[in-house]
């Protein structure tokens, strides 16, 4: 599933380059696709280009390495761009699959020249020499990095009579490549929406196959089935199927509890499409009914959702959604009986954080590439950034209730609900792309019915 095809990748990757050598300076820029690491044995992860990597290339195997700089041919700023992968080996792509080559990647992903990734290090020293500056990404690979520092200083040793520098400037492009990242194109907007309608479609699968009885990885099975057979190679993150109070945890991956009737499941799941993932949680009852006191809890997330997705406009502190959410949440609190109201009222309650021990994470993250996606959330002076066309941010509130907590009403321990969804900066109003999940309890309802009708159905 590639929703950008390879002729438009390629002008884009290329473009990209353009634009984070004119934002970084003069100076070669070194990125790293990644190489394969170990799972057990001798089996290795399923492998995944780095996000920056792949931003700015477009190439998909591991053991690559992008070289790039600007130079001034008649009168204008030209990108050269080299880019160092594995050879064509006869017996290895027998075993593991098909390679590019050095011959064809070139050629394949818009690039001034290809060569074997062997010929990296003896190829470094030329490649640094007209160079004062090298944007290069330190500590992801302590043997890599002492390598790269010692051809710094054995090429200066050849120079010592000039006393040069031992290295030259060594900045991170994280930053710039970051500030690039978080403005969508419109290509990447087009995956996201992808991503986000069969993310939707998976979870209402899920909501269709759940019942009693059954367990958390078969609605994982059913989900993720979905994302498979549309051709969506990796999920975006690891499924989180929460029923009853598995809900309140976070992260809760292990997916192995039975469902019960009468309690709620939490599923917060994504897929990638053309490696940009979609994030949606949703919360729902197992047969189908909220209880009251499930529904009130809903209603109040749901409410504060709502109300944080239309703090998403251009100009406004991205950190609007979380305050919005928070009080909205508290009122909720103090109307669940949970927050008893103190002096100063509500204002007092959040300066306080009283809903911190029922709503303990943040209202969004930046979303693209990855699903923390790259980006800046506060400047140097430690103010939030503002939203602009093209960001695109998760909205997810929640509200979570120990189940071991004795000093909540008995009705309300052990439930769990987050609501969420993928929201898009656009020039006016906020555009949600995961709009087509249901989550009102009215449409959840309806999506009950039809499952209820269908088994009615089936059983004659």
């Amino acid at each position: 599933m590639e929703p950008i095809p390879r002729e438009d990748l390629v002008a884009l990757c290329a473009d990209r380059r353009r634009r984070l050598l004119a934002k970084l300076g003069d100076g070669l820029l070194l990125l790293r696709s990644g190489g394969e690491q170990i799972r057990n044995g001798d089996v290795t992860w399923s492998f995944r280009p780095g996000s920056d990597f792949y931003y700015l290339t477009g190439f998909p195997e591991p053991d690559a390495i992008l070289c790039c700089h600007r130079e001034r041919v008649r009168g204008r700023d030209v990108v050269r761009t080299v880019l160092f992968v594995r050879p064509r080996d006869k017996l290895q792509e027998i075993w593991h699959g098909r390679r590019v080559g050095a011959q064809r990647a070139g050629k394949l992903f818009g690039l001034d020249e290809a060569r074997p990734i062997d010929e990296f290090w003896t190829a470094l020293p030329e490649l640094l020499a007209p160079h004062r500056r090298l944007y290069v990404r330190l500590g992801d690979d302590a043997e890599f990095d002492r390598r790269l520092l010692a051809t710094c200083a054995a090429s200066a040793f050849t120079l010592r009579k000039r006393n040069v520098p031992r290295h030259p400037e060594l900045v991170d492009p994280t930053p710039a490549l970051a500030d690039l990242r978080v403005i969508k194109e419109a290509a990447e907007i087009t995956a996201m929406e992808q991503a986000a309608e069969l993310t939707s479609r998976a979870h209402v699968a899920a909501m269709l196959a759940a019942r009693p009885g059954l367990h958390e990885y078969e609605i994982q099975q059913v989900l993720e089935g979905v994302f498979r057979a549309a051709g969506s190679r990796r999920n975006g993150y690891d499924s989180i199927v929460a029923s009853g109070s598995n809900a309140c945890i976070l992260h809760y991956t292990e997916n192995d509890r039975k469902l019960r009737g009468g309690e709620l499941l939490l599923l917060d799941a994504g897929t990638e499409c053309g490696m940009y993932t979609a994030d949606i949680t949703r919360t729902w009852p197992v047969d189908g009914t909220f209880t009251n006191a499930q529904a009130a809890v809903y209603d109040v997330v749901l409410k504060a959702q709502l109300a944080a997705i239309r703090q998403v406009r251009p100009g406004r502190p991205w950190d609007a959604i979380h305050k919005t959410a928070v009080r909205v949440l508290t009122q909720g609190l103090v109307e669940l009986g949970v927050l008893r109201a103190r002096r100063g009222g509500l204002r007092k309650l959040i300066a306080d954080e009283a809903y911190k021990p029922f709503y303990m994470h943040g209202t969004g993250h930046w979303l693209g590439l990855d699903v923390h996606d790259a980006g800046a959330y506060y400047d140097a002076a430690g103010k939030p950034l503002r939203f602009r066309p093209g960001m695109v941010i998760t909205v997810e509130p929640g509200l979570y209730f120990d189940p071991s907590d004795r000093k909540l009403p008995s009705e309300l321990r052990g439930i769990g609900v987050r609501i969420e969804d993928d929201v898009l900066v656009t020039r006016g109003d906020p555009r949600v792309l995961t709009a087509s999940c249901p989550k009102t309890r009215r449409d959840l309802a309806q999506v009950f019915a039809a499952r209820a009708a269908s088994r009615r159905s089936a059983s004659g």
